[in-house]
């Protein structure tokens, strides 16, 4: 399988005091199945979609207090590098990179405006089996409340192009700010930015928003409602497919979207 290129999305991960609680509604919400966690490495658990990695669930850490939340990594050529630049951008190190046996290297970092993000650099583990597919992820955002601090830190790490949305005069867009990193050129987009507005309750920080793609958005919605998540926005119809945000019973957020219901025309970008 090809390495994915610098600054591109590979992996995800998230801690779950209720492991097997997780494990139990992502099967039944994203249909995932479950290989044997790793006691060396924390019970490390691969999730699978049709065989194919597409993430993992762990127990915290010990001593470890912190809420329960998707991390989205992205792939680096040298873990060490990343860091240093990451440091220079303004971004703070949660977790120095760490080698983690043969396969590969980690980090945790958090961006100026306060989203987390993890850096992955592939030794035998490259990242995603399966994406953009039901069941893998397929889109991630970086929701913030400066994006001025986000934008300007995430080039100076990764060689991202960017592009922001033309608002025009439909009142769809009106007043939104979102804008597209892409790495070698426009028409490979890799990771969103969107202000967050009022909408948001104020003790919510920035954080990423990862978006897994699902045969049915609604149904996906009803299943993780009956499993005691909570939907908190949608579903919504969009260019990009019909999609819903929602957090799982243990108050992980996430996103589901069905890319086969595209409504509208494509937004552009600058």
């Amino acid at each position: 399988m090809a390495e994915f290129p610098e600054g591109a999305p590979c992996w995800v991960d998230a801690m779950f005091t209720d492991v097997e609680g997780a494990k139990s509604f992502y099967g039944e919400v994203l249909g995932w199945t479950f290989g044997e966690s790793s006691s060396e490495y924390g019970n490390y658990t691969q999730a699978y979609s049709g065989g194919k990695a597409v993430a993992a669930v762990v127990p915290p850490m010990p001593g470890a207090d912190a809420p329960s939340q998707w991390c989205l990594y992205f792939a680096s050529p040298d873990a060490a590098a990343t860091a240093e630049k990451i440091k220079s951008a303004g971004g703070e190190l949660l977790m120095e990179p760490m080698q983690v046996g043969t396969f590969g290297t980690m980090l945790i970092a958090k961006e100026p405006s306060g989203a987390v993000f993890g850096v992955w650099q592939p030794g035998g583990h490259k990242g995603f089996e399966k994406q953009g597919e039901p069941g893998a992820y397929c889109w991630a955002e970086v929701f913030t409340r400066d994006p001025a601090a986000a934008d300007a830190f995430l080039p100076k790490v990764f060689p991202y192009g960017e592009q922001q949305m033309e608002t025009g005069d439909d009142p769809e867009t009106a007043g939104m700010d979102f804008k597209v990193f892409s790495l070698g050129g426009p028409e490979s987009p890799v990771l969103g930015r969107m202000k967050m507005g009022d909408e948001f309750p104020p003790q919510v920080p920035s954080y990423v928003q990862v978006y897994f793609a699902v045969p049915d958005c609604d149904e996906a919605v009803a299943k993780t409602q009956e499993r005691g998540g909570r939907l908190h926005f949608g579903p919504m119809d969009s260019p990009f497919g019909r999609f819903a945000a929602v957090t799982d019973p243990q108050g992980a957020a996430f996103a589901v979207i069905d890319l086969s219901k595209t409504t509208g025309d494509m937004p552009k970008f600058d």
